[in-house]
């Protein structure tokens, strides 16, 4: 029995010693766990706060422009570029569901019976709108979206129709309308319906055109014209007045920003706006830009441009808060006499951030930006810790609907079926250490070589181009419809629309097409072509930044 206690004994005590240890491993093992968990959450969290998604500007990838901020020079200007960024209306998400009249429309449910197919034409008739919506959706609406019609009225001769229509382009996101108004012939068809058998060009159809026609400028006039043929153009500054003590204002002084390229400009630019729009302030605009050097022939800095050449200043002011530089001065001066109520603090650095203002109840907050360069640079507000707090507002910026008519003009006068090439050569090709290849690559008869293999004969080609000789493409000539810049100066000559809006901006002055108007232009038209050729990666393998930067 001892024998057996003492066995019996022996035999339990490894259990009982085993036990505590199982439940030791247990615990090791929980612990790690949950550990690893934290660890897990910890990161996460890290992550999900310092992240910062890649700009849509910066990283478009169809924009022509430096990927990302490691393209600032050392001086920390903005790498000067052959293009132009691609702006709000570009960036913005499509809605689908604005897209009317595509497709041929429904029937009308038009009665057929004893209808006399040898009575003439009545434009006005349901059926011959019908028939011309049915066309445009076959022949058009691959690229661009019709948005409402007017009545067709009578053409010139019997058969004819001028139809007029508000559009959208496909290419182009924004709600903006553009008007087309064309001349069509037609002809009965089964049914007692009607059928287009053929169709003008762009603003062929004249019956239909506005009434309300502009009054064209002349030199001996005094005032600049009345009237504004664009209806849906609205740029006019707003009044402040009576409003002016119930907001408050954040107004930069202008600085070493001012004079540099327009890609610096606006990365400036909406810097500021995003401080506004994150300290809940109106911006305090100066409208009057200076196009840099680099877009004049003549070379040199050009001031007192307007803003509303070249972006949509009506868009802006429905987007952002704003007051316009001179009457906010104005009022100022006025309020400030009048009441002890306007309170000012001055901000002599950019490193005063944005959240240090927060909580500032003063009326205006002055930013000033007299330092040296590039201490004196905008966009240094939006630097640092600043980043993960102001964000700029990219679709608050469109291109000027001034700009963006001439593009749908062009397009539309090749009846929006062309193919379009990107021929990049100006000062790159002088330079054969950063482009060694480019010269011959874009040469008329590489061109011809390389075109012809990609793009079918006798189509319309549109080509973009800095190149300075007109008759350069000459050569392209025999194999396509060859479409340049410069076969429609009309629409921006002194009989143009274009003409007379800008003049009446100007107080009456003429407004000349510059260098960054081209390049908006030609590049918008190149975006909306249905196939496209791209100098670089296409035409020849040298790096768009130069060599090695691929």
């Amino acid at each position: 029995m001892k024998n057996s206690n003492r066995s019996g004994a022996t035999a339990g005590d490894p259990v009982e010693k085993g036990a505590p240890l199982s439940q030791k491993a247990v615990k090791v093992v929980a612990n790690v766990c949950f550990g690893s968990f934290v660890l897990a959450v910890l990161v996460f969290t890290i992550v999900a706060i310092t992240y910062q998604p890649p700009d849509p500007w910066l990283d478009s990838p169809k924009a022509l422009i430096a990927k990302s901020l490691d393209a600032v020079l050392p001086n920390a200007t903005f790498r000067t570029d052959d293009s132009v960024i691609r702006t709000g209306e570009d960036l913005a998400v499509d809605n689908s569901s604005s897209d009317i009249a595509t497709t041929p429309p429904p029937s009308t449910g038009i009665s057929t019976s004893g209808c006399d197919s040898d009575s003439p034409l009545n434009c006005s008739d349901p059926r011959a709108l019908d028939a011309i919506r049915r066309f445009n959706a076959r022949i058009f609406g691959r690229s661009i979206v019709f948005l409402s019609y007017d009545t067709p009225v009578t053409g010139s001769n019997p058969g004819e129709c001028d139809a007029a229509w508000r559009f959208r382009n496909r290419h182009e996101k924004s709600w903006r309308r553009y008007r087309d108004y064309r001349r069509f012939h037609l002809a009965s068809a089964e049914n007692c319906s009607y059928e287009v058998d053929s169709a003008g060009k762009f603003r062929s159809g004249v019956n239909a055109a506005p009434k309300s026609s502009p009054r064209r400028w002349s030199p001996s006039s005094r005032a600049p014209p009345a009237q504004i043929p664009d209806a849906d153009i609205n740029d006019t500054i707003p009044e402040l007045g009576s409003d002016f003590q119930r907001r408050r204002y954040i107004y930069y002084t202008r600085g070493g920003d001012y004079c540099k390229g327009m890609n610096q400009y606006l990365w400036s630019f909406l810097c500021a706006l995003g401080e506004a729009q994150y300290l809940n302030r109106t911006f305090v605009m100066d409208l009057n830009i200076c196009l840099a050097a680099t877009y004049n022939p003549s070379g040199r800095d050009d001031e007192g441009k307007d803003f509303r050449y070249y972006f949509d200043f009506e868009h802006l002011k429905e987007s952002i808060s704003l007051a316009e530089e001179t009457k906010f001065l104005r009022d100022w001066r006025r309020w400030e006499r009048a009441s002890s109520k306007i309170t000012l603090r001055k901000v002599p650095t950019y490193k005063v951030t944005p959240m240090q203002l927060k909580e500032d109840r003063s009326t205006i907050i002055w930013r000033q930006f007299d330092g040296p360069e590039p201490e004196n640079y905008w966009y240094r507000v939006c630097e640092g810790r600043s980043a993960k707090f102001i964000q700029r507002p990219w679709q608050a910026i469109w291109k000027s609907k001034r700009l963006m008519n001439i593009v749908s003009e062009i397009a539309g006068k090749m009846d929006w079926d062309y193919d379009a090439v990107h021929v990049v050569r100006g000062d790159k090709v002088m330079n054969k250490e950063l482009w060694p290849n480019l010269d011959a690559d874009t040469s008329p008869e590489a061109l011809v070589k390389k075109l012809t293999k990609v793009i079918g004969k006798q189509k319309n080609l549109y080509i973009a181009t800095n190149e300075p000789f007109y008759n350069y493409f000459d050569k392209l000539r025999s194999h396509y419809k060859v479409h340049l810049l410069d076969d429609y100066k009309e629409m921006w000559g002194n009989t143009s629309e274009w003409y007379n809006e800008t003049m009446a901006l100007h107080n009456g002055l003429p407004v000349e097409f510059d260098g960054y108007m081209r390049v908006a232009v030609d590049t918008e038209v190149l975006y909306r072509a249905k196939n496209r050729v791209e100098t670089f990666n296409n035409l020849t393998m040298d790096c768009k930044d130069g060599i090695n930067t691929c």
